[in-house]
């Protein structure tokens, strides 16, 4: 591992190995092996600058909500009523807030507003964009929303469909639990037929033969798009022989290929994707041991589609500190992540040396080689517990055919939250 490690250091050259390895690939998906690390945000942003400025990358596609990320794209591409980069991430109200409203978060959407007010004629604007499913009612408003403006007749239908879901805006998951207990109908239907409707809407879009950008049209598609796969997570979310992971794992693989369609369609060419999401959407699923049952994820979806047109990169650290909640819906607040176990692939690294590197696995080597031996892998989401740490945030993986390539940080630090 020394002698295949390139030290960070924060120099311009850092990444050099990594944009060789990108070469003209279209997507490079970004991990985290924590929701609340700032080096893990900083050095996505670095490495996304660059994929902008020198490889043309046209869109940055982020765990998160379809409506909240939107208004970020509409900041950033100076459209919108927000007037700072606060402003536009004030959307993102729902738990856990930190891991979009964050400093780090806020200084490059930042930048990206920059770049596209001083980009060339010659080069298109970076759009921002979600792939989650938790915005079931905020993505069902912003379609009538749309309607209302283009067709207030279908706008009315829309809303019929959708009232369906009133009862349960603040809470998506007690609409499972209710038809569940059959103490109401499932809501399938109306979500059905308004994803259908404006799946019409778009392919006469794209059939048009002078078709203009419609970004809004584009946003009501992917909200219907939304509603549609929210509906069946949250209905099927108390059956357990249902795989709600696998799922929101291929809702999020198919948006981003949507946001592809959607970019080649406006003239684009070869449109190119970055993805900031957790190492546990971006890894290979196939290659841990959560594969063996039968998950699948982005990572896995997008090497399936797109076999070496796609740069799988993950990121680790050995202790720091993390904004994480002690349990799911809590607050989140500042909490010490404990040194990894000296048998998992971060126990190896610290091992290393080297406090901060790149190491590069695709084309085999002897690191390579060593790493595809299983060992366990850390992940902390929006939850760390580490009285029960070994249990509730390890799982076995053979790195190296999991991910194209490793950035680790060895001591690592929090997110600063946006008041």
């Amino acid at each position: 591992m020394r002698r295949a490690a390139r030290p960070l250091s924060g120099a311009a050259n850092d990444y050099d190995p990594l944009m060789r390895l990108v070469g003209d690939a279209r997507y490079v998906l970004l991990g985290e092996a924590t929701h609340g690390t700032h080096e893990f945000y900083r050095e996505r942003a670095r490495i996304t600058r660059r994929l902008i400025e020198e490889k043309g990358f046209d869109a940055v596609v982020f765990e998160a909500d379809w409506p909240d990320a939107y208004r970020v794209s509409e900041y950033v591409r100076g459209r919108g009523k927000d007037a700072s980069p606060e402003q536009a991430l004030s959307g993102f109200t729902r738990f856990p807030r930190w891991m979009w409203r964050n400093a780090e978060v806020r200084d490059f959407v930042g930048w990206v507003r920059g770049y596209n007010d001083a980009r060339l004629p010659e080069r298109a604007e970076v759009s921002i964009f979600g792939m989650d499913i938790y915005s079931l009612a905020r993505s069902a408003e912003a379609v009538v929303a749309y309607l209302k403006r283009v067709d207030p007749d279908e706008a009315r239908r829309a809303a019929r469909r959708y009232d369906c879901f009133r009862a349960y805006a603040d809470r998506p998951e007690r609409y499972g639990l209710d038809v569940l207990n059959r103490e109401r109908g499932s809501c399938e239907k109306g979500a059905v037929e308004q994803a259908a409707e404006m799946s019409r809407r778009f392919e006469a879009w794209l059939a048009a033969p002078n078709r203009r950008r419609d970004d809004e049209l584009f946003s009501a598609y992917q909200n219907a798009r939304a509603v549609r796969t929210a509906e069946i997570y949250y209905r099927r979310l108390y059956h357990r022989e249902f795989s709600t992971w696998n799922l929101r794992d291929s809702h999020m693989a198919e948006t981003i290929h949507e946001i592809t369609r959607y970019f080649e369609a406006l003239g684009a060419g070869r449109a190119k994707v970055a993805v900031w999401a957790h190492n546990t959407h971006q890894g290979d699923a196939r290659m841990t041991e959560r594969g063996e049952v039968g998950e699948l994820n982005v990572g896995h979806l997008m090497r399936r589609f797109h076999d070496g047109d796609a740069v799988l990169v993950g990121f680790t650290t050995y202790e720091g500190q993390v904004i994480a909640a002690p349990e799911w819906g809590v607050s989140g607040r500042r909490m010490r992540v404990r040194p990894a176990l000296a048998e998992s692939y971060s126990g190896l690294f610290h091992a290393v040396g080297v406090p901060n590197f790149l190491l590069v696995l695709r084309g085999g080597g002897e690191a390579a080689d060593a790493l595809a031996r299983p060992r366990l892998e850390r992940a902390i989401g929006v939850v760390y517990l580490p009285q029960t740490e070994r249990q509730s945030h390890y799982f076995s993986a053979s790195l190296s055919k999991q991910f194209d390539a490793v950035i680790h940080f060895d001591v690592t630090t929090a997110v600063e939250p946006l008041k």
